[in-house]
């Protein structure tokens, strides 16, 4: 740019869609303004908590929001105030530090359409400049379901956050259902037997709730499309103004709002130039047994899981107990003893009673090499060490790709 040459050639995250000093429309990238921030679009990797059902940022979010409007919804209805938006947008922007819109109250609404009542009443004090008596306003009643006047309790507010987390969750199942049909080969897993999402379903990048429509205050002579102004003022105007009110009308009703449309997964890639010669059979069976697999793993139980867990540690801690023995040059250790040694060698931190849980399973898998006794108050662990290690590493081996499996 020879008016701003220095300050053109450093701006590197900007693009010019004309002349710089000319129009001045310079404008970020859309790849880098359109796109959320890497703590939302990755959130449920950042979760250190164990894989399951996780919900996307949006979605927790917007759980916080019931979770605090129903709070504040509960205040004022137990001491029979006229709940209103007003009020319920000012106390939940103080809870949650963070806007809060009648969108986010209609995402509310189609996600528990049986939480709230809704209307437009007007009459209502408001105690505030800026609304009148007279205006309308949006209040909100809580539905309880029961006869005379109903208390909403701290027991029922912990009620509806758990009916409302459990519409969320099958709102994200819905789209999961609909990326497990767009696989190759396509996958069904039934609602009730899903333990986790498929591992390449990307779970923050669920669209948002569509908002439920609200009550409107009644429209009383007011006019909203440029077809309702022609009709009402064609005496007061010109030819001119008149033919470009009608092209505006045209133009209004021809464009339709576009629709959300759901993220789809990513089309199956073609063959690769490196599995050309490959029959087609073999890559079937090979994506038969994959999604077998994954099957397997997002319908596998949490009682499951960590005993897979715990069984896939046992091929390192069967060395260090067989280290144990020989270091102690024992036949039989007591248990407090054997997990204190254990837990000094082992690479991972646990506590003595998880280290005792580990000695139990092997005792129940490999019964052979590793015999528990309870003798009067204390129990002892009995190690035979003629036994060799890679047999029972391969057992162990075995008994783990059986368990994943399962």
């Amino acid at each position: 740019c020879p008016v701003h040459p220095s300050k053109c050639a450093s701006t590197k995250w900007l693009k010019m869609s004309a002349t710089c000093c000319g129009s001045n429309s310079w404008s970020l990238f859309p790849s880098i303004s359109e796109r959320a921030p890497a703590y939302q679009r990755f959130h449920t990797l950042a979760q250190d908590i164990p894989p399951g059902l996780t919900l996307p940022y949006k979605y927790k979010v917007l759980a916080e929001m019931f979770r605090s409007m129903d709070t504040i919804v509960g205040m004022l209805f137990n001491r029979s105030e006229t709940v209103t938006f007003a009020k319920v947008k000012q106390g939940v922007q103080d809870l949650m530090h963070r806007q809060f819109e009648e969108r986010n109250v209609g995402q509310i609404k189609a996600v528990y359409p049986t939480s709230y009542k809704f209307r437009q009443e007007k009459n209502i004090p408001t105690f505030s400049s800026f609304l009148k008596k007279s205006s309308y306003q949006l209040t909100v009643e809580p539905v309880l379901g029961e006869d005379g006047r109903p208390h909403l309790s701290a027991s029922r507010l912990l009620e509806r956050r758990r009916v409302f987390s459990r519409n969320l969750v099958n709102a994200v199942k819905q789209h999961h259902k609909t990326f497990m049909a767009s696989l190759s080969p396509p996958m069904v897993i039934p609602d009730d037997k899903l333990t986790r999402w498929h591992p390449r379903f990307n779970v923050d990048e669920v669209p948002d709730i569509i908002p439920a429509e609200l009550p409107q205050p009644p429209q009383v002579d007011k006019l909203t499309t440029a077809q309702e102004v022609l009709t009402k003022a064609r005496s007061m105007m010109t030819p001119k103004m008149e033919k470009a009110l009608a092209n505006l009308a045209l133009r209004t009703a021809e464009t339709s709002p576009g629709k959300h449309e759901d993220p789809k997964a990513t089309p199956t890639a073609n063959t690769s130039s490196a599995l050309k010669g490959v029959s087609q059979a073999l890559l079937e069976r090979i994506r038969a047994k994959e999604a077998q697999k994954l099957q397997a793993l997002m319908t596998r139980n949490p009682q499951q899981e960590e005993r897979l867990v715990m069984i896939s540690r046992l091929p390192e801690m069967a060395r260090l107990l067989r280290n144990v023995f020989v270091a102690e040059k024992k036949q039989a250790l007591t248990m407090e003893v054997a997990c204190t040694r254990m837990l000094d060698s082992y690479r991972t931190t646990m506590t003595s009673g998880e280290m005792e849980k580990h000695l139990h399973l092997f005792s129940e898998l490999l019964p052979d090499w590793v015999i528990i006794h309870p003798i009067r108050k204390d129990t002892y662990i009995k190690l035979d060490k003629s036994m060799d290690l890679n047999v029972l590493m391969e057992r162990l081996t075995r008994m783990i790709k059986e368990e994943e499996k399962l």
